[in-house]
């Protein structure tokens, strides 16, 4: 039989954390509120450039 080997990273975790993080961050507002909320925090992050060209994509696939 093998020993477990230890976790130096747990996935499940971080992403209940963020989970947590988010809910506490828009358990008040409104939809509209956290509809700006999700827009601000794509805008902030590292995939804005990305999620700009999906949508302008999108967009563009909509008008054909």
């Amino acid at each position: 039989m093998t020993t477990p080997k230890k976790k130096d990273f747990d996935c499940i975790q971080m992403k209940r954390d963020a989970q947590t993080k988010i809910y506490e961050a828009i358990k008040q507002m409104t939809p509209e509120e956290e509809i700006s909320y999700f827009q601000q925090s794509v805008g902030q992050s590292k995939f804005s450039e990305w999620w700009k060209s999906a949508s302008s994509r999108a967009e563009l696939s909509e008008t054909r």
